[in-house]
C-alpha cells in the first residue's frame, strides 16, 4: 500500500555553534550543569546524547562553563583505553546547579527557541499534504462506506482545515477519523521542548507521539553520524490527539507545573503537524459553542495565543487538522458564525440495507459465525420494521457478539437462528417503561 505524500518533509538542521543555538547563554549553560549534576555524565559523547546537541557545541558550552570555574577537566582515563576527556562540576558548579534546579527542574534535551520551531513547522505543514483517493480508500479499507463519502472526505483532508462530521450515533465517525489519521502516513519532527522568554515548554509526549525507528550511532564517537537532523527533535508519525467527553477549556492552555517550574504544551500544540480529533462533541462539561469559540482564531488565522503564569501572551503556530465529531445536528449546538468557521461539514448517515448486509457478512466471517438466510430474513422483515428500518454500522457487531455469548454460555456451536436474533435484539434496545420506586 503506497502511503507516500507528495512533498518530503525537510529535516531540521542541527546547530553548528553555540551562536546558532540562539538560546540565552545562561539558560543553555544552566541546563548543561543541571544535566551533568542529575545524570552524572562526564564525557562529551555522553553529555551530547543527554542534552541532544552536537559534540562541538557541547565543547563550546563546556569551555564557557570552565572559564566561569563551574566545570573542571578530570583528564583522560588511559587505563581503560578511553581517550576522551572527562569533566566534572566544581563546588561552585554544584552550588550553581542546585540554585538553577530551584528555579527550574528542567534538564536534559536543550529546548528549541520558539521562532526556530516555527521554521520547522513550515517545512512539515499539514496543509502541504496531498492525499489521493487511493490512499484514503486504503486507510478506510476495513469500513463499508457510502460511495460519495470518500469524495467528500478527500478534499477536506487535503486542505488541512477543520472538518465537522455529524450524524446518528454508531455509524463509524470515530473509525473514519482514525482512518483519516492513518492515511497521512509520513513522518515529521517534534521538538522535545521549546523555549520562549526564558521558559521551557515540553512538547514531545510519548503517549501522543509515536517515535519512528532510528539508527543509533556509536556513543563513543566524537564525530557522530547522527546529526542527520537536530537531535533536539524526535522523528515521529504525524501525531494524533483524540479527546472525548473529558475535554475542558483548561486542557487547551499551557499546563504549568509549580513544583518543576516548567510548562507542558496544551493538547492542540502537541497535535501540531497532525490531527486533533474532538470526539462526541456535545458531551463535554463545556458547551460546544464555548469550545468552538476557543478555536475561532486558530482555525481562521493559523495561530494560537497562549499565556505564561506571568500573564504574558505569545503566539504559537496552529498547524493542525481539526476533526469535530458529534451525534447532534450542527444547528442544535452552534450558531451560524461558528459553523462558518468550520471549513467542511460532512454528514455520516447509517448504512443502506445493502451496505448493512455487507457489514453483517464481513463481521460474521471475521468472528466465524455461520450466516443463516432464515435468520437474516427474520431480522430484516420482523425486527427492523419495528424501528422504522433505520440501520447503524455498530449493529452487526453488537448482534453477532450477543449471539456468540449466548452460544458459548449454552455450550453449543456458533449458530444463527431467529430465536437467537430475538434474544440479541432485546439487548440492543431498552423498552421505555415506568419503573416503580
Amino acid at each position: 500500500m503506497n502511503m507516500q505524500v507528495s512533498t518530503a518533509v525537510v529535516a531540521p538542521p542541527p546547530p553548528r555553534s553555540l551562536e546558532e543555538l540562539e538560546l540565552p547563554i545562561v539558560m543553555a549553560r544552566d541546563i548543561l550543569i543541571k544535566t551533568m549534576f542529575r545524570k552524572s555524565v562526564d564525557k562529551i559523547s555522553k553529555i551530547s546524547a543527554a542534552i541532544s546537541l552536537p559534540p562541538n557545541v557541547v565543547q563550546e558550552l563546556i569551555d564557557l562553563a570552565r572559564d566561569q570555574l563551574l566545570i573542571e577537566a578530570m583528564g583522560t582515563l588511559k587505563a581503560t583505553g578511553d581517550k576522551e576527556m572527562g569533566y566534572q562540576l566544581t563546588d561552585n558548579g554544584k552550588a550553581r546547579a542546585l540554585d538553577a534546579l530551584a528555579q527550574s527542574e528542567y534538564y536534559g534535551a536543550m529546548p528549541v527557541p520558539l521562532h526556530i520551531y516555527h521554521q520547522q513547522i513550515r517545512r512539515q505543514s499539514i496543509r502541504d499534504i496531498q492525499i489521493t483517493r487511493s490512499q484514503l480508500t486504503a486507510s478506510m479499507g476495513h469500513l463499508v462506506l457510502p460511495d460519495d463519502l470518500i469524495s467528500n472526505l478527500g478534499p477536506a483532508v487535503s486542505s488541512g482545515r477543520s472538518i465537522l462530521m455529524y450524524g446518528p450515533p454508531g455509524n463509524g465517525k470515530s473509525s473514519i477519523s482514525n482512518g483519516i489519521r492513518d492515511a497521512l502516513g509520513d513522518k515529521i519532527y517534534v521538538p522535545r521542548a521549546v523555549e520562549y522568554s526564558g521558559q521551557v515548554i515540553t512538547v514531545y509526549d510519548p503517549i501522543v507521539h509515536s517515535a519512528a525507528e532510528e539508527q543509533y550511532d556509536d556513543p563513543n564517537s566524537l564525530r557522530r553520524a547522527g546529526n542527520r537532523f537536530d537531535d533536539r527533535y524526535v522523528r515521529c508519525e504525524r501525531p494524533t490527539v483524540i479527546t472525548g467527553g473529558e475535554l475542558t477549556l483548561s486542557m487547551l492552555d499551557l499546563n504549568y507545573n509549580p513544583v518543576a517550574r516548567t510548562y507542558q504544551a496544551p493538547l492542540q500544540m502537541k497535535a501540531t503537524g497532525g490531527v486533533f480529533i474532538v470526539d462526541d462533541l456535545g458531551r463535554q462539561a463545556e458547551p460546544p459553542q464555548s469550545l468552538i469559540n476557543r478555536w475561532i482564531v486558530p482555525l481562521e488565522e493559523g495561530k494560537d495565543i497562549l499565556a505564561l503564569q506571568s500573564g504574558e501572551k505569545f503566539e504559537v503556530p496552529f498547524d493542525t487538522l481539526v476533526i469535530f465529531s458529534t451525534n447532534y445536528h450542527p444547528n442544535e449546538i452552534f450558531d451560524q458564525a461558528a459553523l462558518r468557521r468550520i471549513f467542511f461539514k460532512i454528514k455520516i448517515d447509517g448504512p443502506t440495507q445493502e451496505n448493512f448486509l455487507k457489514i453483517f457478512a464481513l463481521v460474521a466471517r471475521k468472528k466465524k459465525m455461520p450466516l443463516d438466510e432464515a435468520s437474516l430474513v427474520h431480522l430484516l422483515k420482523k425486527k427492523y420494521p419495528t424501528i422504522g428500518n433505520v440501520y447503524a454500522n455498530y449493529q452487526p457487531v453488537f448482534l453477532i457478539d450477543q449471539m456468540i455469548s449466548i452460544c458459548e454460555f449454552e455450550g453449543i456451536p456458533y449458530q444463527m437462528t431467529p430465536e437467537l436474533i430475538d434474544r440479541a435484539w432485546s439487548n440492543m434496545f431498552v423498552k421505555h417503561e415506568e419503573i416503580t420506586k
